[in-house]
């Protein structure tokens, strides 16, 4: 049977993940943001937790650890270079490192900027990524500790999955993340497209979580901090584009 992925609203703005292989009965909680949630949504499923992975250090992705492994005595994996800062680790992770599910299979991949160690987890087999707050639907996190370019090059490891990918980021910033993303690339028609489906989405209150990795590729100007139509606009060169788009979302 295939992986099973449940996606949930938690905090106020926050998605939950819980990732379950029916063959092996495992259950892995992606972030911890609310652990009263995670474990209501698990027990409604009937699934029991046995991994929580960790994306980086932050409380709303990261808080719940301690309550979920009292009480389920699962197995915690996190970023080694957040890992000093997360409660209750077993096993830490960096680049090029893998974690298992069952038989599914997750690369960890450094995408560090938002946090000094923040990683992601593909699942090649599954065509998912679960990429914290690195990169949004049309955005990407605020650098609060990381440089311009090491951010860069997490985001060029991001753009380098297959396009087919699909995207699970850990917040519903997308409808404000649309209004910046139009004021930066404002004659991307494909953007216009994309933020039209996006406001109906919302309109209907629906998640705009999970995207594919190929629509991010031709719309979100974070990503296309490399292309001619985005440097024209912010800089000349990648770093220097992504570096003034993202000074410019802070403040816009």
């Amino acid at each position: 049977m295939p992986l099973q992925i449940h996606q949930f609203p938690c905090l106020s703005d926050n998605y939950g993940f819980l990732l379950h292989d029916p063959a092996s009965g495992e259950t892995v909680c992606i972030d911890t943001p609310d652990a009263e949630e995670y474990m209501r949504q698990a027990d409604a499923k009937g699934w029991k937790i046995t991994q929580i992975w960790n994306t980086h250090w932050h409380k709303d992705h990261a808080g719940g650890n301690g309550a979920i492994k009292a009480a389920t005595g699962c197995v915690v994996t996190a970023p080694a270079g957040d890992a000093g800062k997360i409660d209750g680790v077993d096993r830490t992770v960096d680049q090029g490192d893998s974690v298992t599910l069952g038989a599914y299979l997750a690369q960890v991949i450094n995408v560090g900027g938002h946090t000094l160690g923040h990683v992601a987890y593909h699942l090649p087999e599954a065509a998912v990524a679960f990429v914290g707050d690195s990169v949004f639907a049309l955005g990407c996190g605020r650098m609060f500790e990381g440089t311009t370019a090491q951010f860069w090059t997490s985001l060029e490891r991001i753009k380098a999955l297959p396009p087919a990918t699909m995207l699970y980021c850990a917040h519903e910033y997308t409808a404000g993340n649309a209004r910046f993303a139009l004021h930066a690339d404002p004659d991307n028609k494909a953007l216009a497209a994309y933020a039209e489906d996006i406001a109906a989405k919302r309109a209907r209150d629906e998640a705009t979580v999970p995207f594919p990795l190929s629509r991010e590729l031709a719309t979100n100007p974070f990503l296309r901090a490399d292309s001619p139509d985005i440097q024209t606009r912010w800089g000349s060169d990648p770093v220097s584009a992504f570096a003034t788009l993202r000074e410019a979302k802070n403040s816009f």
